[in-house]
This record gives structure tokens, sequence and C-alpha cells, in this order.
């Protein structure tokens, strides 16, 4: 008897049946209980590790714990922390629950916060001593909040009266267990945002099993190997990178509070390191670190092929692009061949990438710039869905299922895909998306108005290749003195943005450079604004 298959819910019903992140941490638990997971590296202090026994024991109580506390499947939990043990064995703890870990990014302030805690209904919050104040002010709508003991390892000098981490701690024989579900939601992570308000972006368990399959793969990543991770864990890079690629090969993940240019090679040397994420930052800081003659990295994930970069560190560039969206890499590059330099690979096997010419509709021929497109099982080897964002979704699809991404490559000889240009209009600071028109609205709305027009652009840093700065034209209202007007524009980004995106200065100008349709040329502005003086 003939039937119509639905080559998607087929591929989510099979390839990971009967399988999500508890139970394949509790194969690695059963069959190498005293491998190491995770590895919490602190500024100072004692190492603490977590073998996959210990790690399945410890995050099953506090799932006991959150049960307890009313936290059922498809509730959701937000953690806003930096690098920490608690705010991974809480993710995965929700996980067991079948709750979503909400990680949000800890620069973010104010409105953003009340934003991420209403727009995804989250029943409580794991934060740290020194968010706890701004999470009480804003994210008015949680039953509960729990807050660490430190702030990532550091004493805190923070004053509260909420309940700490430990209380979410029960007993293990107490936690009701569930079936697994693949596609099933994990977690929200969301997107930096290049656009308005930044997107959730729903993971599933499936899509964390796909990630530690492939996507370990793809790095040559086994047992044996440990991934550092320093980048934020409410990034894509180190919460799939480093943890779902450990997790799918039984390997380790070293976690560091922040990136230290000063412990670079001690730590790697310490806990044998033998991946590490790397990105523009990191090459500026550590330039002055004595490389060792011998070390123990093998491979460093990144943007491009840099040939320079291996001669230089003694290690394998694996060039590779993704976003959050796509959970892994969707491209990369291999250690068998030689790949040309500036290549970002080809098409990771799972994925399927076309690129398009974003007016016509049509395919790009080879050496044509267009916009990468990229079809793939949601849930699966892509995500799942916006989260409350039809609106969103019904512009990034299209109607038969390729992800519009807006990120603008070509095709070259061999097949070789090269990363050209984001929209130019967007803004990547210190390795963090900043979205010009989120940080336009919020100037417009600065106390006392005054402002006419106002345009956000990038403007080189020595550093953090580029900053925000805000052309402003005055409107009715503007007060005298341009150098307080500039100041109270700052301070009012300040207060109700991540620090990033606020503007590091403010230019007044009587008129805006146009394209055509009175559009702003803000390549115009980019250029004045790099004509200014340099920015500390």
């Amino acid at each position: 008897m003939a039937f119509d298959l639905d080559l998607n819910a087929g591929a989510a019903a099979f390839d990971f049946a009967d399988q999500d992140i508890p139970s394949r941490l509790r194969y690695w638990a059963q069959t190498k209980p005293d491998h190491p997971f995770m590895i919490w590296e602190p500024r100072s202090g004692e190492e603490q590790r977590w073998s996959y026994q210990t790690f399945d024991e410890e995050t099953t109580k506090i799932a006991a714990g959150l049960q307890s506390k009313g936290v059922k499947k498809h509730d959701k939990v937000m953690i806003h922390a930096e690098n920490c043990p608690e705010m991974v064995l809480a993710w995965y703890a929700c996980a067991k629950v079948g709750a979503v870990g909400v990680t949000t990014n800890t620069r973010c302030v104010g409105g953003e916060i009340e934003y991420f805690a209403a727009h995804t209904e989250a029943v409580g919050v794991i934060t740290q001593p020194k968010f706890a104040e701004e999470i009480k002010n804003n994210a008015k709508n949680v039953g509960w909040i729990v807050v660490t003991p430190d702030n990532s390892g550091e004493v805190a000098e923070e004053a509260h009266s909420f309940p700490l981490f430990e209380t979410l701690y029960a007993e293990a024989a107490s936690f009701q267990s569930r079936p697994a579900e693949p596609l099933l939601p994990a977690g929200i992570m969301f997107t930096s945002g290049t656009t308005s308000l930044p997107k959730a972006v729903v993971h599933t368990h499936a899509n964390a099993l796909w990630s530690g399959k492939m996507g370990s793969a793809s790095m040559s990543m086994d047992t044996d190997s440990v991934y550092l991770g320093f980048l934020p864990f409410f990034h894509v890079n180190c919460q799939s990178w480093a943890f779902w690629g450990a997790l799918g090969v039984g390997g380790t993940a070293v976690l560091q509070p922040k990136f230290s240019a000063s412990r670079f090679w001690e730590v790697i040397a310490k806990h044998q390191v033998t991946h590490c994420s790397m990105i523009p930052f990191v090459f500026k800081a550590i330039a002055m670190e004595a490389v060792p003659e011998q070390h123990s990295l093998k491979i460093m994930p990144m943007g491009i092929i840099w040939k320079e970069i291996a001669g230089w560190l003694k290690a394998e560039p694996f060039a590779s692009w993704g976003m959050t969206e796509t959970v892994t890499h969707a491209t990369r590059s291999d250690f068998t061949q030689e790949w040309p330099q500036g290549s970002i690979g080809k098409p990771t096997p799972g994925y399927h990438l076309a690129v398009v010419n974003p007016e016509t509709g049509e395919m790009c021929k080879q050496g044509e710039i267009g916009e990468l497109w990229v079809h793939g099982i949601p849930g699966v080897n892509i995500f799942l869905e916006y989260y409350k964002n039809p609106e969103a979704m019904d512009k990034s699809f299209t109607p038969n299922g390729w992800f519009k991404t807006g990120d603008m490559v070509h095709v070259g000889e061999g097949g070789h895909f090269y990363f050209t240009d984001r929209d130019k209009d967007a803004l990547k600071v210190g390795g963090e998306n900043v979205s010009a028109r989120q940080v336009e609205e919020v100037c417009m709305q600065v106390p006392g108005g005054g402002i006419g027009e106002v345009a956000i652009v990038a403007k080189s840093h020595d550093m953090l290749d580029m900053v925000p700065v805000a052309f402003v034209i005055k409107g009715w209202g503007a007060p005298e003195d341009e150098a307080a007007f500039a100041q109270a524009i700052i301070d009012h980004c300040k207060a109700n943005l991540a620090d990033f995106k606020v503007p590091r200065a403010v230019y007044f100008v009587d008129d805006l450079p146009r394209a055509t349709l009175e559009k702003v040329a803000k390549n115009k502005l980019r250029e004045m604004a790099d004509a200014m003086p340099a920015i500390a």
C-alpha cells in the first residue's frame, strides 16, 4: 500500500530515534564513567572536574530540584550568567526535565532583559550576584530567581536576598524521568541581532545530537579530544562546538570564565587542549605571547583558511561557516587536502547550499556574489524555529524550505566557498553582532528628545575591529551644548543596551549622505567615521 512520507518528519523520527541529550550523557556515564566531561578553569582558585558519571548524577539532582519548584516539560528557564559551572549544569538539568534552557547575553540590560524574559515566558531565572538586581528590576514576569554563590569563581561583593544555587539540589530518587523526544526543544539562544530585536532561536535535542555527530566529525574530534571554551556559553560556539561536540564523542570541554591572553598557553598545556576556537580578537591578544616549541593544540576552528596562522601557532586551521540557526558548521574544510587561502570550505554533508541573487531569485554562477541559502531538516541540522515570531520565519524561509542567511558569498574554482560580506549595514563588535536599527531606535528615545535623525555605523578599531558610532542631525529642542547632548545620548544607550552596542562617539552633522530613494548612504558615513580621530 502506497503512502506519502514527509521527509522532514521522517528524518526527525528516525535519524535520532529514541535518543536525546540525557540518553547521550547517560551512555557515556555508563561506558566511560571516570572520563572528564567538564573541567572548570577559573581565574583564581582550584580547578573543578566533572566526570561523565558525576556530571550525570549532579544534573539529575538539579533536575529534581527544578521539578520541585514546579518546572515541567516545555517550561522556559532563563540562565543569565557569565561562563561558570552552574550555567552548564543548569542547562543540562533543564534538558533532563524537558524544559528549555534560555541562555542570554549578560551584557544586555534594562529593556533587553525584560524582552528576553517576557518573550520566552520564562518561569524562573538562574543568575549571578552581579546581575541579580538587574534581573529583579526587569524580569518581572518570572516566578523565582536563584543566584550562584559567586561571580564565575570570584567572590561576590553584591548583597542580595535570593536563594542560592545549592537550593536547587534535591534527592536524585525524586526525579521523574521522561521518554526521549528528539524534536523536543532543549535550548533557546538569542541571535546577536543584526535586524532590530534579537530573535529567539530554538534548538532541539536532535540539534545537539547532530552537532555532536557531524560537528565533532568535521573538526576531527574523538574521545581523547579536549576543547577549550572561553567564548560565552550563551553563544553557539561554546555551547555547540565545544560542549555538544565533546558530548558527541565522549570528549572533554574545558571552560574558562573569559579569554585570558596571559594564561592561553598555560591552560592548553595544563589540560592538553587539542581544539580551540580562534577569532581575530584572540590572534591580536596573543600576538606578544611566545608560542611553545611543543604543545598539544592540534586544530583551530576559525572562519577562513589563513595559512600564516598555521605556521605561527603550529596548529591546523579548520575553516568553516555557520551561525546560530545552522547549529554547527554548514561549510567546512578538512585535513586531507590543501585548501586555498581565504576559503570557508565546502558544504558539510547533510546541508544543501545555494548562492542566490537576492534581487532576481536566480542562482549565481561561479564567481558571482550572492546570498547564501541553506536547506536542511528543521530541528535536526538547522534550528527548529524562531520562538513566537512567525513574521521572522516567513521572512527567513522560502516556501520550499530554503533558509536565507543574509550572508554574501561566492563560489570559486574547485567549488570552494568564499565569504564576501554580510549586510553592509550590520556591525560586528569584538565578535558580537549589533543591530544598527535597534541602536538607532534607542537613540531616538533619549529623554527630552532633540534628535531629528540618527544613523549608526561602524568605525574601525584596533582591537575590536569595529565599534558603533552615531551620526546625528539635531531636531527640535536639541540642547545647545553638543558635548552634553552627546553624553546624554551615550548614557541613555548605556542604560538600555548591552555595552558593545553603545555608540563610542556621537558626531553631529547638518545632513546625511544619501543614496537612491533617499536611503542613507552608510558606506559614506563609514568613510567619514574612519576619518575621525581614533577611539580608545
